[in-house]
């Protein structure tokens, strides 16, 4: 009897086994009758690399979704590639782990740490990202706003008397305020080092990866190890003295969360990486359609001027807090608007980790996948008039998967609350204390792709509350000096 059952097991396994040899072939070719998007392969190995980059890369996509439709085919920097403009494809993409992938150079991988949230799916990239999660939600970010405050006021006050580069000086706010998140009020001790480290390790970012000595990406690297030993040295103070901490790191150092010393470092630097640039952006980008667009900024100004008004009158004379930010519909719409329009995240890869069949069309196993954001954002058919500046669209909610400022699925950011929180801080004394005048019009905004940083502030002190553009110049001046 258990002989016959086992003669009956192996028979159906070898039949399994038969049936899967015999009929990949059949499968196989079944998908190669599948058709690939339509598009253009260009030159070998490079692609379409120049024509990419060698014009605005949105006018490139622009062209190429008006001459082949939604979904089509290219090769960029040797990468075959998908690249999707609908919500619905995006969303599919977005939302299919178990079929697609986030995909970055190596290079990025050593740079920032293999081990960071970035790089991975799965059970171990879920746990990271509710420990991330915990830490940056409005339960918790609430109780930082007093020293968001203070950043953002040393940040605009620090502008006085001295030409500084707007891009480079939101990027000040948004690294302290990320520093913050991560370390508390421990920041403040390793600011300066930290600060020094991050900037020879993001010079060497976008760098040709040749780790030789002198070059960019060799700096960035040896930088890089000088943040994981700064990070390792508060890891092990902290274990010293086992203090309770609730900011970023207290969280990835809990017992319960598992993570090694390695692990929790990769994350440390990814997150900061993260938290930097793009709010920073944001920022430049608002105080640019803010100056252009009056009105608007008079909405702004006057919806801010009353929370100060409203705190006054009711004798509360401390700083902001999480129910004023609430009392900023305004404000949180030029937000929106400006990712919108700007679209800080013009795109992202994923790689197809299998054959995927998509609306008729096949998209193979290691290809990547570009969902662009910035044509969904700009399409006629979700936005009217999709290059206006105009917040009060939002007074509406847009069409479901049309707006994704942050991504999507599981990957989509999870510190967009304290983004958005930061942001509307710093806009509140901006607009509280200074005045946007636009004077001069540079024309190397008309490209959305131009470097943020070729805009300038200049701050002065006698003339009352007055900002400038002037030769990609702005002026920032403190409103308690009158009109000369």
């Amino acid at each position: 009897m258990e002989l016959s059952t086992m003669l009956c097991i192996l028979a159906s396994l070898l039949s399994i086994v038969l049936f899967r040899i015999f009929m990949k072939p059949y499968f196989a070719s079944k998908r190669r009758y599948l058709p690939l998007p339509p598009g253009s392969m260009g030159w070998p190995y490079i692609g379409e690399t120049f024509q990419m980059y060698s014009q605005d890369p949105n006018v490139f996509f622009a062209d190429k979704i008006k001459r082949y439709g939604s979904m089509f085919k290219s090769n960029i920097l040797g990468c075959p590639c998908v690249m999707i403009s609908s919500p619905e494809a995006a969303k599919f993409v977005l939302n299919k782990a178990q079929l697609f992938k986030p995909t970055f150079p190596a290079s990025k991988e050593r740079m920032l740490g293999k081990q960071a949230i970035f790089f991975h799916q799965g059970e171990y990239h879920a746990n990271l990202r509710r420990l991330v999660l915990r830490t940056v939600m409005p339960e918790a970010i609430k109780n930082i706003i007093t020293d968001i405050e203070s950043i953002a006021q040393h940040s605009l006050t620090s502008c006085q008397g001295r030409l500084i580069t707007t891009f480079l000086e939101m990027k000040t706010y948004t690294f302290n305020v990320a520093l913050l998140s991560i370390f508390g009020k421990d920041e403040i001790h390793y600011r300066e080092d930290l600060k020094r480290c991050y900037y020879k390790l993001e010079k060497g970012y976008n760098s040709m990866p040749i780790n030789l000595p002198g070059t960019l990406f060799n700096k960035a690297m040896k930088a890089r190890k000088e943040i994981a030993k700064i990070v390792g040295e508060i890891i092990l103070n902290r274990r010293e003295k086992k203090k309770e901490h609730k900011d970023l790191l207290g969280s990835f150092m809990e017992e319960k969360a598992g993570l090694t010393d390695e692990q929790i470092t990769d994350n440390i630097i990814g997150v900061i990486f993260a938290a930097r640039d793009t709010t920073a952006t944001v920022l430049t980008w608002i105080v640019k359609y803010l100056g252009e667009n009056p009105t608007v900024l008079q909405a702004v100004t006057e919806e801010q001027e009353s929370i100060v008004k409203r705190k006054e009158e009711s004798g509360d004379e401390k700083g902001l807090n999480w129910e004023d930010t609430k009392k900023m519909p305004i404000t949180s719409r030029v937000i929106q608007e400006t990712l919108r329009v700007a679209s800080i995240l013009s795109f992202t890869f994923r790689e197809a980790v299998e054959d995927v069949e998509y609306q008729g069309y096949l998209i193979p196993k290691g290809w990547k996948v570009l969902p662009l954001f910035r044509n969904i954002h700009h399409s006629p058919n979700h936005f009217k008039e999709p290059e206006k500046f105009d917040p009060s669209r939002f007074e509406v909610s847009p069409k479901a998967n049309t707006f994704m400022p942050f991504g999507s699925g599981i990957h989509m950011c999870p510190g967009n609350e304290l983004a958005k929180l930061e942001i509307l801080v710093l806009l509140h004394h901006l607009t509280t204390k200074y005045r946007l005048v636009v004077c001069f019009r540079c024309k190397e905004w008309d490209s959305i792709w131009s470097f943020c940083h070729a805009q300038k502030w200049v701050t002065h002190n006698l003339i009352s509350q007055e900002v400038a553009y002037q030769q990609n110049k702005i002026q920032i001046i403190p409103n308690f000096v009158p009109n000369f």
